[in-house]
């Protein structure tokens, strides 16, 4: 398996066919749930069979059907006794319906990410409250009880929308298990509240060591050898916590705090306390509750354009806590890559499923291997057979456009993606709705399309297509007119259409050049010396 892979397909197909048992240090997984969804729509049984349990890019839509009927039967056959009895057990208390779907497709994952963590690996999978009761449940059952470290809450926003019939919801949920008690974990520190600085922190000698705090030097427990005199100050109770040659290292360096009479002569009364700086702390230890990192914002810098996009410095503290450089971190739901890049900028080996934006941070220098994305037309055709909506989102990815927020179509069911681009003239985004057809074609998708844009009030519509379009569709195309650019000046053809040997070939649709959709990602350097990793 080579170091850094990026995998395209579904992701229980990679780790069954790709990923050796106890190969990975460390997995985060932020799945996808529809928590916009009320629990009263959610506990809804589905009508039909037509929808089954299926991620489709960011559309967070659930039900239950052939697929999860299919997947509960492989848990029944093929999983432990134990986490059949759990399966089974939360479908028929939580019944066949939108929440069981979602669980059922996490549990038969979850059992795979088990297998492929090493008995000193870490798992940390990120949810939101609408599910992490019963992710939380699934998780003890597949990784025991015994594994359960933390439950981390991270409060994301400051405000919430929904504040008027409830407590707004600010924080997500981090289930923090481990596969053994082997595992290793390194303590993270951030930095210290002003007011604890000030409160405790009130000590500077004006040597150039900055501000100190006073820390007791007496034994908590009996120390017989540790009774002695110290420069006339008598000895605790229970003795000193150094020895005679450590405390006069300690003094021969400045660290000793000797109380004083007013007017300077030593007061033997009190008793002495050992200086400790500020600069030497490693700051405030990080807790399971994590108010520090800040969301992403639209005006974040860092911001991609993805929907559920975390920031770096929340994948940063979780790999360096629960790795070391040059272990295996894997993602399995990779959306914008937020996960790879902070692995590849700590040192760590990854796989996960992206890559726009990898060579974005860190340039052509990374190496790494892409399994399952297609290459040509027959690749492309394979996958638009195997995942129709797989394919419209890698067809999406090649122009750098987004899903279609939340999955929606638009007035007539002809918009699976969206472009932003900026007219320099009014430094404002102008839109530019995608569809996607990885089947037959007629002119009637792009009169479609034509609709849509107006509907929208897009600037311009571009179409996607596997097949060749027809003469008519072309015709039809054209006719749609122009859209003039001020910032520009020059017009571009309103409605396109490219194949995707076209766009394999390089052949991209005529546009402003400022697409913002998925907004170009800060260049990063990795830490320390590491060259590049294979």
């Amino acid at each position: 398996m080579p170091t850094n892979t990026l995998y395209y397909g579904d992701n229980l197909h990679i780790l069954r066919q790709h990923i050796p048992d106890e190969s990975v240090d460390l997995i985060y997984l932020d799945p996808p749930f529809n928590s916009r969804r009320s629990y009263n729509v959610l506990f809804k049984e589905a009508n039909g069979t037509a929808a089954d349990s299926q991620i489709r890019a960011f559309d967070d839509t659930w039900s239950w059907g052939q697929t999860a009927e299919a997947t509960l039967r492989e848990i029944e056959l093929t999983a432990e006794p134990h986490i059949v009895k759990m399966m089974q057990a939360i479908v028929s208390f939580v019944g066949r319906n939108y929440v069981s779907a979602y669980l059922v497709m996490m549990t038969v994952r979850l059992i795979e990410l088990h297998r492929v963590l090493k008995a000193t690996g870490s798992i940390y999978l990120h949810c939101d409250p609408t599910a992490s009761h019963y992710l939380k449940v699934v998780m003890d059952t597949v990784f025991g009880p015994v594994s359960f470290r933390n439950e981390i809450i991270w409060k994301r926003q400051s405000a919430h929308s929904d504040a008027r019939t409830k407590f707004a919801d600010v924080a997500d949920i981090l289930l923090f298990y481990v596969k053994s008690r082997e595992t290793d974990f390194e303590p993270q520190y951030g930095e210290y509240d002003p007011e604890y600085i000030r409160k405790f922190y009130r000590f500077d000698d004006g040597d150039g060591r900055g501000a100190y705090r006073l820390d007791n030097m007496a034994s908590p427990n009996p120390r017989p050898h540790m009774m002695y005199e110290w420069k006339a100050y008598a000895c605790p109770a229970k003795g000193w916590r150094y020895q005679k040659e450590t405390m006069a290292k300690l003094d021969s360096e400045g660290r000793i705090h000797y109380p004083k009479h007013r007017d300077g002569t030593p007061d033997t009364s009190k008793r002495l306390a050992l200086k400790r700086y500020l600069w030497e702390q490693k700051g405030s230890i990080i807790t399971n509750v994590w108010t520090d990192i800040n969301p992403l914002h639209s005006s974040s810098s860092e911001r991609l354009g993805y929907p559920t996009q975390k920031p770096l410095a929340l994948l940063e503290r979780i790999i360096r806590a629960s790795s070391n450089p040059g272990d295996l971190v894997l993602d399995p739901f990779c959306g914008c890559g937020t996960t790879v890049c902070a692995a590849q900028k700590l040192g760590r080996r990854w796989i996960a499923l992206m890559r726009n934006r990898l060579v974005d941070m860190f340039g052509e220098d990374v190496e790494y291997q892409v399994i399952g994305l297609p290459a040509d037309v027959p690749s492309a055709r394979a996958l638009a057979i195997q995942d129709r909506h797989q394919f419209e989102a890698w067809a999406l990815g090649l122009i750098k456009a987004r899903p279609s927020q939340g999955g929606k179509k638009g007035a007539d069911r002809g918009l699976d993606g969206v472009l932003y681009f900026i007219d320099e003239a009014k430094k404002r985004a102008k839109r530019v709705m995608v569809q996607v057809k990885s089947g037959g074609v007629h002119v009637n998708l792009i009169r479609e399309l034509r609709d849509v844009v107006e509907h929208e009030k897009a600037v311009m519509g571009f179409f996607i297509t596997l097949a060749s379009p027809t003469k008519p569709m072309l015709k039809r195309a054209l006719s749609a007119g122009y859209y003039h650019s001020p910032g520009w000046n020059r017009d571009y053809q309103k409605v396109q259409i490219r194949t995707i040997e076209e766009l394999l070939a390089g052949q991209r649709f005529d546009m402003p050049p400022t697409n913002i959709t998925l907004s170009q990602a800060q260049r990063v350097k990795g830490e320390g010396n590491q060259g590049k990793l294979l």
